[in-house]
């Protein structure tokens, strides 16, 4: 049986939320880790972005073959596992940042728009055709290599979070979605009740109450969707939301936990830990 390994963010001193670098440097960097080899499956717990600037190539993501070259973006979510094939003929650069990257200098409503960061099972990780990607590199490496550090991850933030956009718009053009109409518009009724009411409820079968239809049936739907169960989607989500609380305000955990949705410190300590592997003390000292 073959373990994928999960790679976290490892950065070069001073980069500790985002790093852009060449593939070149990439591969030095990794060759010196026995541990991980890049051409073998592995899940990240960041996200990246793969950047073509010339030639052509293969690359693997959840287990499926993409055709890379010039003008090629591969958009790769945390969770997400992928490979580099075995003698990649290709040049380009890899960028690569946290979550709490994006939680930080992200506004929400781009996050809500950059939908592959989190919903990347709902559109294919591949751009291809982008004009803009030599715009975007030279913007970035100019600012990285600037000697001021006054506001600079949060212009280098800006100048990335406009990037994803103009990503996302161009993928939009051709999105090719799952499943059947009728479950597209039920599994976004679903979404936008979630993030109207998670607050008031983790069920899924309130969710499904709400919109007329069983649970079996809802998970039917969300399974089409996003390969995996109303449940699991809803979890996401609220984990999200209490990370961005924890972030964004100076609220003591206490006062996140009633925040959103929970009556106890306790419960929600448990269901915290339970998807993170970490107590929300824990998670708030690492920002």
């Amino acid at each position: 049986m073959n373990i994928i390994p999960n790679i976290s963010f490892k950065s070069s001193e001073g980069a500790t939320e985002i790093e852009f670098l060449p593939l070149a440097e990439l591969f030095t960097r990794i060759a010196k880790d026995p541990n991980h080899n890049p051409k073998e499956p592995h899940r990240i717990g960041f996200f990246a972005l793969l950047v073509v600037t010339e030639g052509e190539g293969i690359h693997q993501v959840d287990l499926k073959d993409y055709a890379l070259r010039k003008g090629s973006v591969l958009k790769i979510a945390k969770g997400q596992v992928h490979a580099f094939q075995k003698d990649y003929n290709y040049n380009g650069y890899l960028v690569v940042f946290t979550e709490d990257f994006v939680l930080r200098y992200f506004s929400k409503s781009s996050v809500n728009f950059i939908s592959h960061l989190y919903n990347y099972h709902i559109s294919e990780p591949l751009v291809e055709n982008s004009t803009f990607n030599d715009f975007f590199l030279e913007q970035l490496t100019q600012e990285i290599q600037t000697e001021s550090t006054y506001a600079k991850k949060e212009i280098v933030s800006k100048i990335l979070e406009i990037y994803l956009l103009k990503l996302e718009r161009l993928a939009h053009k051709s999105i090719q979605k799952k499943g059947t109409k009728k479950h597209q518009e039920l599994f976004f009724a679903f979404k936008n009740l979630v993030e109207k009411n998670y607050t008031k409820t983790r069920n899924v079968k309130d969710y499904a109450a709400l919109l007329h239809i069983s649970s079996k049936h809802l998970n039917k739907i969300v399974q089409d969707v996003t390969l995996n169960t109303a449940k699991h989607f809803i979890d996401k989500y609220v984990i999200l939301e209490i990370k961005r609380s924890i972030f964004s305000s100076s609220l003591s955990l206490k006062e996140v936990a009633y925040q959103n949705g929970f009556d106890e410190v306790t419960n929600f300590t448990k269901y915290f830990k339970n998807h993170t592997e970490l107590s929300p003390k824990e998670y708030k000292a690492t920002l």
